[in-house]
């Protein structure tokens, strides 16, 4: 669905947790202060670093000082007053002679935005984007982008490099363009500094962003969670035990599976293999039995590697592959995925390259689609410690295994995008300390499907943040999924409306809560629509009541109620800025009754605050629907010119 190159799924699990005690630490600043930040006003101002075991320090900040000392982990945190906005300062940290600073330092208003790709969608590519990169500059403006990172165990650091940029025409076309937009639009109108935090992660779902303390609390994730905790805790024994899962499997389902296992061995001998350079779909590669073929396929090659080479080789880059795949290195599994845009990107643990021949092998289930090492051959390469990487060969040797149809091969609970828990551990987890004014969260196609455990899992991710951030009332602004697919040409089924109506269901219970509608700004034809602007300012309208405490309209209209009167249905708004308007005609569009499951379109006429739906009474109808498809055409708006919410409501 989403097409960028993603990192390795654990690339830090392997060279070890930041959370891991030291007895010992240079005197240093958490990466997350680094200069040109911001941090969050009228709130305590938690700073926290590393220093040498019970070392005494002295933080400050505009003038305010605050005293601490390391813990015998050689981790320090002291709290810092709050503070008005103002700036810029200087955080200073000293401790004996030693001394750490950062400069240019803001106090303002702090947002956290995460989600998937169009949280991840940049400045640089939305609608009218030179515009708004060359009238950028405003100093009040600062961003981070989290760097991707995916770990089973939560991490004290942010991966590296860190750096808050000030919002320049050089900088923001490389941020979030729908959490720039928001902030863009709440800078201007509040005229303090504003910083935001952009932790996104396009194709991801939800799962991996909930902590496991939260997440092991639902029932049918509970045996995941823990298996990815016990890969963080000791890596060899949790890819041995996914590798028992996943043979099990195998054997469950390819009654070849025992036998072909043996592929894997090194000194196997290839001499009645095909040689092929895959680039694509083996069922274009040329290669005789192939054309047809719907299965499994084992690939192998070979690398010889100095000594020196194979202490430093760490990574394993293979790029995507179609669809399912498990991978040996000298016999030791070393990873599998199971996305086909996904780019393999595994970490190998010491020990497992040798000095001389290396054998790596695959085994490769097409799983419906066209199957094989579908990315380009001159990606493909074993990595080393010091980012320099070795290129594989381009011939690869390759045999057929059993021939399946209609197999999905279940993934490791760690790897990305489907994982569990790894992307709040390496993106979140270090931010814990840090306050903020409020979170906006877009996200939610890549859990179409599923949208009634996802009323329950966007509960608790909010939830999750607020317990781990400290902030009990932290205001989260949700974003709704755009209109996205093929138009309806009747009433029918819709996973885009059922999740859109998850969204909307976890946000209406809750206080701290608002959902944002862009139903209206979507692209049937792309699932990245680039009008971020107004879904920028759509946010700000809707922080401006949830976290700034003004007294308006978050939004727009928003469906009530429906009630029988007479032979006609009536469903009632609040929030219509004035009353209810239609655009290109005097009727609304997109309205359904239905008798149980069979819906029909109705003529919807608006009536103030209120959209009559004449005749549409009859007996059997209970429910009335609204834009209840995957890229509904509306034209029905507020006299604020704001989209009204799609829903599904009982008719009393």
């Amino acid at each position: 669905m989403e097409t960028t190159r993603l990192a390795a799924p654990l690339l830090a699990l392997a060279a070890g947790c930041a959370c891991l005690p030291g007895q010992a630490a240079d005197l240093g600043l958490a990466r997350v202060f680094s200069d040109h930040a911001v941090l969050q006003r009228d709130e305590p101002i938690a700073v926290w670093g590393t220093a040498d075991a019970g070392r005494k320090l002295t933080v400050t900040l505009g003038g305010r000082t605050a005293t601490g000392s390391a813990d015998a982990h050689g981790k320090w945190k002291i709290q810092l007053p709050p503070q008005p906005a103002g700036g810029p300062y200087t955080l200073t940290v000293k401790s004996g002679t030693d001394t750490v600073s950062r400069a240019d330092i803001l106090v303002g208003d702090v947002y956290l935005c995460s989600g998937q790709s169009n949280m991840e969608f940049p400045v640089r590519t939305s609608t009218n984007a030179w515009f708004n990169t060359v009238t950028a500059a405003n100093d009040r403006i600062r961003f981070l982008n989290v760097e991707k990172n995916s770990t089973a165990a939560p991490q004290d650091e942010l991966k590296g490099p860190v750096e808050w940029k000030r919002a320049s025409p050089d900088t923001v076309g490389d941020t979030s363009a729908v959490c720039y937009y928001m902030a863009r639009s709440l800078q201007g109108g509040y005229k303090i500094p504003v910083g935001f935090i952009n932790a996104s992660w396009g194709g991801t779902t939800i799962q991996g962003w909930i902590g496991a303390a939260s997440l092991r609390t639902l029932p049918d994730y509970k045996d995941r969670v823990a298996a990815v905790v016990q890969y963080g805790a000791d890596p060899a024994a949790g890819m041995r035990a996914e590798d028992e899962r996943n043979e099990a499997w195998w054997t469950a389902h390819d009654p070849a599976a025992a036998a072909q296992r043996a592929w894997i061995a090194p000194d196997l001998d290839e001499g009645a293999w095909s040689t092929v350079t895959p680039s694509g779909s083996w069922k274009d590669s040329g290669v005789a039995g192939f054309k047809d073929f719907d299965g499994v396929a084992w690939y192998r090659t070979t690398i010889t590697l100095t000594d020196a080479q194979a202490r430093a080789a760490n990574m394993l880059h293979l790029g995507p592959v179609d669809t399912y795949d498990t991978t040996w290195v000298n016999g030791v599994r070393v990873g599998g995925g199971s996305t086909a845009w996904v780019w393999r990107d595994y970490a190998v643990p010491a020990g497992v390259f040798k000095p001389g021949r290396n054998v790596i092998a695959m085994r490769v289930l097409s799983g419906g689609q066209g199957g094989g090492l579908s990315g380009p051959p001159d990606k493909r390469s074993v990595g080393l410690a010091d980012g320099q990487s070795i290129p594989l060969p381009a011939a690869w040797k390759v045999r057929r295994g059993t021939a399946m149809k209609g197999q999905s091969v279940p993934p490791a609970p760690w790897d990305v995008p489907t994982s569990l828990t790894t992307l709040y551990n390496g993106m979140i987890a270090p931010l814990v300390g840090y306050k903020f004014k409020l979170a906006a969260w877009y996200q939610g196609e890549s859990n179409v499907g599923a949208a009634q455990e996802y009323r329950t899992l966007l509960s608790l991710l909010m939830r999750d943040w607020r317990q781990r951030f400290g902030e009990p009332a932290l205001p989260f602004l949700v974003v709704q999924l755009p209109g996205y697919g093929t138009p309806a040409r009747k009433p029918g089924q819709s996973g885009w409306a059922e999740l859109r109506e998850a969204q909307a269901d976890a946000v209406v219970g809750d206080a701290h809560a608002g959902y944002v509608v862009t139903v209206d700004v979507g692209d049937r034809f792309d699932i990245h629509p680039t009008q971020k602007t107004v879904v920028g300012e759509r946010l700000a309208r809707m922080a401006r009541v949830l976290a700034y405490g003004e007294k308006t309209a978050p939004g727009g209209p928003v469906a009530v109620a429906a009630r029988r009167s007479g032979n006609d249905i009536v469903v009632s708004f609040r929030d219509t800025g004035g009353g209810l308007a239609t655009y290109s005609s005097d009727r609304a569009n997109a309205f359904e009754v239905c008798a149980g499951t069979a819906c029909r379109y109705a003529e919807a006429r608006v009536a103030g605050d209120t959209i009559l739906l004449p005749g549409a009474a009859v007996p059997g109808v209970t429910t009335v629907r609204y834009a209840w498809a995957d890229a509904p055409f509306v034209n029905l708006f507020g006299g604020d010119d704001l989209p009204a919410a799609p829903f599904r409501l009982d008719v009393k």
